[in-house]
């Protein structure tokens, strides 16, 4: 990620204590934060990273576009990343160990980092393989900069056909773009930082991953962190009817669409291993 254009997103995010905030543009940031944040966690975690379910070309890269919007680089990029991750977390030579290289290098230093600018294209050839993901992860600064334009103009709209919203492009792009990004950003970080550091652990899996349930509620269900590094394979990453994940309950009614299918659940011995560990 570029250090110039993360700074600048966070530079143009403060701008919003100049420009005023209104209803409308509260709204339009949760809505935007809401929607790139699920594009995230079902497309470049769930999807890409992990294969968990299997959906159209068409669906795979319309949540490809707008996960890419979110200002996180490509999904080739964040599979690759991700996927190393988990083959070495909390090893030196994971990307973001908190507890090796430091709470901030694991939130975003690594990030920022030009050693980590390029992904290992050979971790994710099965993503490779489709040339609008790739083409998207080459030219990754496209679409934000489109979401960027949009929200814009989206907010010239508003302020000349209803005026009583009191807002303006400049406003609906500041909190629309700007701001849901900043935000968006740092919950996201957050689970490769602070998801090591505090909350329960369920299973023993070797590292220091966590279950948080104020993480889960920020990131659409990924704060169930250990129980997703025990078993990556899952699409749901809250394995009980408590433990919030509104990214799998969005996904199950798509699949009730046709729209995903063949969601992949943790086995009935990981269930009996959460038990096992309860009763010592």
């Amino acid at each position: 990620m570029n250090k110039v254009f993360f700074v600048l997103i966070h530079l143009g995010a403060a701008a919003a204590i100049w420009c005023g905030v209104s209803p409308i543009a509260l709204i339009l940031c949760l809505s935007f934060y809401l929607i790139r944040m699920f594009a995230i966690t079902a497309g470049f975690h769930r999807l890409f990273s992990h294969r968990s379910y299997k959906t159209s070309r068409v669906f795979q890269f319309i949540i490809a576009f707008i996960g890419t919007a979110s200002a996180q680089k490509g999904p080739l990029w964040w599979a690759a990343s991700h996927r190393h991750h988990h083959r070495h977390s909390d090893t030196e030579k994971d990307l973001h160990s908190p507890g090796i290289h430091g709470l901030w290098w694991a939130h975003a230093g690594w990030v920022l980092s030009e050693e980590h600018d390029e992904a290992d294209i050979h971790t994710v050839a099965d993503l490779a393989k489709y040339p609008e993901l790739k083409l998207l992860d080459t030219y990754h600064f496209v679409p934000p900069l489109l979401f960027l334009g949009f929200t814009y103009l989206l907010g010239v709209y508003l302020a000349a056909y209803y005026p009583s919203l009191q807002t303006s492009g400049l406003q609906i792009m500041i909190w629309g773009a700007l701001v849901s990004t900043v935000i968006l950003y740092h919950a996201t970080f957050a689970i490769n930082s602070v998801a090591h550091v505090l909350g329960k652990k369920r299973f023993n899996t070797g590292d220091e991953s966590k279950n948080s349930l104020i993480l889960a509620l920020l990131t659409l269900g990924e704060g169930w962190h250990n129980n997703h590094h025990r078993y990556p394979a899952s699409e749901r990453q809250g394995f009980y009817w408590w433990e919030i994940d509104m990214t799998h309950y969005v996904l199950k009614l798509l699949s009730l669409l046709g729209i995903v299918w063949d969601l992949k659940e943790p086995p009935v011995r990981i269930y009996e291993e959460a038990a096992a560990m309860r009763s010592q």
